[in-house]
């Protein structure tokens, strides 16, 4: 006979234990099971409208793309139908962008676009389009683009316009290359290919590019001479020769577009007739001993004063102003004991320069406002400089011709707006998501490419903080507003999911 096991406290606690430790494990199978069951999933893939069914247990489109060596280049744009989770049955769709070049008001601006036709394209404009800006795409290389994919309307007829000449094609659905085959254009190496639209109309037009020569006659201006003439009473002038204008023969090289120049450059130019000089004769002004003995006293009292000043003057007053650095250039001028001649002096290295720091503008002293140095880094320390100085720099500025590397190159706001309603469309991004927008940029940098926070830094026009982080769209986001629209609606798609959803988060948190 068995003896029954006694009960004690630690036979309970033992039991307890076991009974917890057997619960947890069950509990942890459960949810493991049921984890794994929810976490595999089906989704639709669509690439560029080419649509797989495919198993995973991605959380989220990313990684999705990753596990199907999906390459998602910056422009793409990759959208799904459940959000920032990915769901079972979800629609993951991928749009790859290439780059197009469209025209706003006159123009010519590349542009990343998913559009399948340029009629597409234009419509993306359309959707959100100020009335005033036109908008056009353009075809720039026939041969490399044109047999491309892109089509001209999927919808619907096309009107060709060439050499003055309209007719319609019926089949928008063809590349450009084909229509104008079908037509019997044949296009130059240098021809324009441009889609517009004209309200329902898709028009491709055809511009001829020619070169020609042009010869013009133009004056050369005559030069004058003035010669003293010691017969002549001192101050009188008279004309002695005539001048009289040359003529030059000059060649241009012109380019015209549909028989209209556009643009010319010198070849050539022959003067035909030489110039005359015109020579005018002045009196001689009278020497200080022709003017009589009272002059002569005066003159002597004068060098008298001036012999009695000259190792005062070496001493004092200019060699004061030589330590303060405004004599920098007047070495060997320390014999000019008038005090007219250093004030003079002071006064002409000292405008726009208070202090006389010419330090990094040496042999500039006397070029009031510093004109044309605004770029010297040694006006750094002209701090004080007055309105003399501010007014060289913005001289110079004002005479500079920066070269445009960019694609949106310092826009105005209505250039900026018309990129981004293009650009915003193509992401389904219109009615109240482009009005937010719209209010949102405002608000941040009133569209403005240069508009910068200097408590923060943030930058551009949709306030990139750093600025920096908009270079991964373009080296140059500090000066091109293409680039900084792209990052920012780009961001907004990431962080929020509409420029709706941004806004509200404005409203509400008072940034975004």
């Amino acid at each position: 006979m068995a003896m029954a096991r006694r009960w004690t406290p630690q036979r309970f606690v033992t039991l307890r234990r076991i009974r917890v430790i057997a619960c947890i494990a069950a509990t942890s199978i459960a949810l493991a099971g049921s984890f794994a069951f929810t976490a595999r999933k089906s989704v639709a893939l669509n690439i560029n409208g080419q649509t797989t069914q495919v198993t995973t247990y991605a959380m989220t489109a990313t990684r999705l793309l990753e596990e199907q060596g999906v390459d998602i280049k910056t422009h793409d744009i990759v959208t799904t139908s459940s959000g920032d989770q990915l769901a079972n049955h979800a629609v993951v769709t991928v749009q790859s962008a290439y780059q197009t070049t469209i025209n706003i008001d006159g123009t010519s601006v590349p542009f990343w676009t998913v559009a399948t036709s340029a009629d597409q394209l234009l419509g993306f404009f359309e959707e959100n389009q100020n009335n005033a800006t036109k908008i056009t795409v353009d075809i720039d290389n026939v041969y490399n683009q044109l047999t491309g994919g892109l089509v001209i309307n999927q919808d619907g007829p096309v009107t060709v316009i060439a050499d003055g000449k309209t007719s319609v094609a019926p089949n928008g659905k063809l590349p450009a290359a084909s229509i104008l085959d079908s037509k019997g254009i044949v296009l130059n190496k240098e021809d324009r290919v441009s889609v517009e639209k004209d309200g329902d109309t898709t028009i491709l037009r055809v511009r001829r590019v020619t070169h020609g020569e042009e010869t013009r006659t133009a004056i050369v201006p005559y030069s004058t001479q003035t010669i003293i003439d010691s017969n002549l009473p001192e101050g009188q002038s008279e004309i002695r020769q005539q001048g009289v204008n040359g003529e030059k023969t000059q060649v241009y090289n012109v380019t015209y577009v549909d028989g209209v120049a556009e643009s010319e450059t010198l070849k050539s130019e022959t003067v035909t007739t030489m110039a005359i000089d015109q020579i005018i004769a002045v009196g001689a002004a009278k020497s200080d001993t022709d003017k009589g003995s009272d002059k002569g006293s005066d003159k002597g009292s004068d060098k008298k004063s001036d012999s009695a000043d000259n190792g005062k003057a070496d001493s004092g007053f200019n060699n004061q102003h030589e330590s303060s650095g405004n004599n920098a250039n007047n070495t060997g001028d320390k014999n000019n004991s008038s005090s007219g001649n250093n004030t003079n002096t002071d006064t002409n290295n000292n405008a726009g320069n208070t202090g006389g720091n010419n330090s990094g503008n040496t042999g500039n002293t006397g070029n009031t406002g510093n004109t044309g140095n605004s770029g010297n880094t040694g006006n750094s320390g002209n701090t004080g400089g007055g309105t003399n100085n501010n007014s060289g720099s913005s001289g110079s500025d004002s005479g500079t011709t920066t070269t445009p590397s960019g694609r949106l190159w310092h826009a105005t706001v209505a250039q900026a707006q018309a990129y981004a309603a293009g650009a915003a469309a193509q992401r389904g991004w219109t009615g109240n998501d482009w009005d937010c927008l719209v209010k949102l940029w405002n608000r941040e940098s009133r569209w403005l490419w240069y508009a910068e926070n200097a408590s923060s830094g943030a930058y551009g026009i949709p306030q990139s903080r750093p600025a920096d982080k908009m270079a991964a769209f373009g080296a140059n986001y500090r000066d091109d507003a293409a680039v900084q629209i792209d990052w920012g609606l780009w961001y907004i798609a990431q962080t929020y999911g509409s420029p709706s959803k941004a806004w509200q988060h404005s409203e509400q948190i008072g940034w975004y």
